[in-house]
């Protein structure tokens, strides 16, 4: 039923092998390995359109992602690529974002992030030749750490009896994990520049470079050395290509199901609790793709929470907010300069990360800039000459919590004149440094953190999880396999960060929760082109 719609309000009878509470990237993967596993599985999504931050949207005449700007190592050559192409039995296609897939302005440098790794070598040592030595010595780091991470994650997968083990074996990676960013590159250089040109995608991280990982800034690095890819078609075939897969195998997928409780019984999860108090069972097993922090503070029975592992989940902190503001163009936008690649706009060397919204007329210290339908090939915009938009900023969520409560599109006029305010700062800023989009700028929306608390339910509208910050990675506790019986984690708490970390988080949770079927199916997968 590859092109038949593999989801609905309602499901087939059980029974159900596993249920998977959350369509998330890290659902949506261990939901896809189970079923080419021979599982019969139930994704529960809470919204009415699965997908996660992997799902598209629609406004009148235009249509956006809401988490999907560029992947990386999703081509056949990839091990990322040979695996999402299995287990979507190859209905999802990748278009290149070009030669340049990432463009930076600085206060006073520009710097393009080409496709290859020489192209990346060369830019860089242009912009900064008498930094030649630190960043070939960077970019060693980077392959070093990323060829270490392959034991971190089998370390985290392992039965916790044999995790000490596992953890000396991956010495090196935990190494990498423990590191801040910024220590590591204030030994490779002094040039306060090319630090800040090295660690400018820190936003795909979440967390500026004082407290992220390395290795996380390492992996972003790594991912991107081949370049960005978008799916073709936009990004919710990605969620229609996976779920699709769990339909072949008898599975389904049920939105607008807003699971209140997982259910224990004699320290195994046997099953969820709907909020309007339907039980459904799982013979094998409940993954959990809701993120760490929603599964310890919302999912789990009160008496669970109490737990040692879950605590220590829950003394951890979600990653940082954003605003997004979507934007309709009626015009040619290749013609006024733009492309596929993303564009950042730094109007510090060392900006803050959050966006001072509290004080009016304050600009956002960055803004990162897509433009969606410039990347799927198969955008048609017509007449109108149709095109979108994007401008991406971190935010304080504690500026939105006061309206966290109301209904969505119901929260009154206050915040209604709160957002208008941002929304005309934004595209001010935007078009400051983008002029020549002015004429073409026809419709203009601004999603903030409780949009997407409400949508994901993302605690603090955290968009990756759980901060990727070394303390997060000394934490035993976050694996794939609780201590419950019969209860897994997915997502990118469990891996790393992004659409391709939380896949490798819902790689982790098959594999724990079936290791020979799971381990099958990835091995199978890897070996095809």
């Amino acid at each position: 039923m590859s092109d038949a719609r593999s989801y609905s309000n309602k499901s087939p009878v059980g029974p159900w092998d596993y249920v998977v509470v959350g369509s998330g990237m890290g659902g949506m993967t261990t939901a896809a390995i189970l079923a080419l596993a021979g599982r019969r599985v139930l994704v529960l999504e809470q919204h009415y359109v699965p997908g996660g931050f992997t799902h598209s949207f629609r406004r009148k005449k235009w249509s956006w992602d809401v988490g999907v700007h560029a992947i990386g190592e999703v081509l056949p050559r990839a091990r990322v690529g040979r695996v999402l192409k299995a287990l979507t039995r190859g209905r999802l296609e990748w278009a290149s974002l070009g030669d340049t897939y990432e463009e930076f302005a600085f206060p006073d440098l520009r710097v393009d992030f080409p496709s290859t790794p020489a192209a990346f070598r060369e830019a860089l040592v242009t912009a900064f030749p008498r930094g030649a030595e630190a960043i070939d010595n960077y970019l060693a780091r980077v392959r070093e750490t990323g060829r270490g991470m392959g034991a971190y994650f089998a370390s985290r997968v392992v039965p916790a009896s044999m995790a000490p083990l596992a953890e000396r074996l991956a010495r090196r990676a935990y190494e990498g994990l423990g590191l801040v960013t910024k220590d590591v590159l204030d030994g490779l250089s002094d040039d306060a520049r090319l630090k800040a040109v090295l660690t400018a995608q820190w936003g795909y991280i979440g967390v500026p470079p004082e407290r992220s990982s390395f290795a996380m800034q390492a992996l972003v690095a790594r991912h991107f050395l081949h370049g960005g890819y978008y799916p073709v078609g936009g990004a919710g075939k990605i969620a229609e290509g996976l779920l699709a897969t769990v339909a072949d195998a008898g599975g389904w997928t049920r939105i607008r199901a807003d699971v209140s409780e997982v259910v224990v019984e004699d320290g195994r999860a046997t099953g969820v609790r709907l909020a309007d108090g339907e039980v459904i069972n799982a013979a094998r097993g409940v993954i959990s793709g809701a993120g760490g922090l929603a599964t310890v503070n919302r999912l789990l029975p009160p008496r669970e929470r109490e737990a040692q592992w879950a605590k220590d989940i829950a003394a951890l902190k979600p990653s940082p907010c954003h605003v997004c503001l979507y934007i309709g163009f009626k015009g040619d936008l290749r013609a006024a300069g733009c492309s596929g690649a993303n564009k950042w706009f730094f109007e510090e060397w060392q900006p803050s990360a959050m966006w001072d919204v509290h004080t009016p007329g304050a600009e956002a210290p960055v803004l990162y800039c897509s433009f969606p339908s410039l990347k799927d090939p198969s955008h048609q915009p017509g007449p109108e000459q149709l095109q979108t938009g994007e401008i991406v900023t971190f935010v304080p969520y504690d500026a939105f919590a006061p309206w966290k409560d109301g209904r969505w599109r119901h929260r009154g006029e206050d915040y209604e004149a709160f957002k208008a305010r941002l929304t005309e700062t934004l595209l001010a800023q935007y078009l400051r440094h983008l002029p020549q989009l002015r004429p073409l700028v026809a419709y203009a929306e601004l999603s903030t953190p409780i949009s997407t608390e409400h949508f994901t339910r993302a605690p603090a509208g955290a968009i990756y999880g759980i901060e990727p910050t070394p303390e997060r990675f000394r934490t035993r506790a976050l694996r794939p396999r609780t201590p419950i019986r019969g209860l897994f984690l997915s997502g990118s708490d469990v891996a790393s960060v992004g659409v391709v970390g939380a896949a490798a988080g819902g790689a982790l949770a098959a594999v724990a929760a079936e290791p020979m079927a799971a381990t099958r199916v990835l091995r199978e997968a890897m070996r095809r082109r």
